[in-house]
């Protein structure tokens, strides 16, 4: 066996070989991130909606038209809803609960209070405008269980009322009612979808006879009795008395106008017992187009059906007078 010499350049060169197998210094270690901000939980107040008037929307065939209606004051038949709704979104986004003083309306903005009457008995509450509704035909408003029960409704289904409105409803708890509406903004409709209509008056038909006008006293303002005051324009729960005609009877109505020959064009034109009757109003008479009186809702309810098949349309409406 040959031995080589190992030169001093061999030894270094071995030892740089042997240096190889350590490992390298380790960098320095990323400062370790702060935790990540822990933010307050926020919580919106319970049953908070925000005032709207919406869009015209449509129900099967019916188109409605929300807007501004300070001064709205109608009768009609009232209904109420119950438990299938129970914790559900209203229209303006609160949840129903039926122990509110709540109501569902077709076209009145949200939230905004009304004064329910029942007319049947003089009593009176006011509740809070937050849904839409009832779009069973012939009915003004959608009463909350609450609200039903205290006006004796409940047993009965549905009441003869009168539907007064009152002013905007707070927000909600401690919040301030919307600012008003500028007109511009309030009375600003989409166009109704409907196509092009024209219209002629009609000429008088020789020897037509005209009544002459009658002169129908409107429903009383609700007046409270001598030892109860009325609420005030937020629903507390309190029911008032007032004052109601002792003879309320049902119409159906199916047209108002300035014009005496419109209405009688209506009348012609329909047929089927329809008569006018007159209402003196702002010191102006309007001229209504209506059958009845009617003895029962169910009669109301057939009447109304019957006029909406023959108009081919859905303006027909039950009202109750004296």
């Amino acid at each position: 066996m040959r031995f080589v010499p190992i030169t001093l350049t061999m030894a270094l060169a071995l030892a740089a070989a042997g240096c190889s197998h350590v490992p390298p210094p380790r960098p320095a270690l990323a400062p370790t991130p702060p935790p990540p901000l822990a933010l307050p939980e926020v919580k919106l107040p319970a049953n908070v909606g925000v005032y709207k008037i919406g869009e015209p929307y449509q129900i099967g065939d019916v188109w409605y038209y929300p807007r501004e209606q300070p001064d709205y004051d109608e009768t009609g038949i009232a209904s109420w809803y119950g438990p299938t709704f129970y914790g559900k979104k209203t229209a303006n986004g609160e949840i129903y609960d039926g122990n509110g003083l709540t109501a569902a309306h077709k076209t009145l903005p949200m939230p905004v209070n009304v004064r329910v009457t029942n007319l049947d008995n003089g009593k009176s509450i006011v509740v809070r405008v937050n849904d839409r509704g009832p779009y069973a035909r012939g009915r003004i408003i959608d009463l909350s269980r609450r609200a039903a029960e205290l006006l004796d409704v409940v047993q009965s289904g549905t009441a003869r009322v009168r539907v007064t409105y009152l002013g905007k409803a707070q927000l909600g708890p401690g919040r301030a009612p919307a600012p008003d509406t500028p007109p511009a903004i309030a009375n600003a409709l989409p166009a109704a979808p409907a196509g092009r209509v024209d219209s002629t008056p009609l000429a008088t038909v020789p020897g037509a006879t005209i009544a002459p006008p009658v002169t129908a006293r409107p429903l009383p303002v609700p007046v409270p009795s001598q030892s109860v005051q009325m609420a005030s324009t937020e629903p507390s729960g309190e029911v008032d008395r007032v004052a109601v005609p002792t003879s309320n009877k049902l119409y159906v109505q199916v047209g108002a106008f300035s014009n005496r020959a419109n209405a009688e064009r209506l009348m012609n034109s329909l047929g089927g017992g329809l008569r006018i009757s007159t209402l003196q109003r702002g010191g102006q008479t309007l001229y209504r187009v209506r059958t009845g009186p009617l003895a029962s809702v169910q009669e109301a309810d057939a009447a109304l059906a019957r006029i909406n098949g023959q108009s081919g349309g859905e303006d027909a409406r039950i009202v109750v007078d004296q």
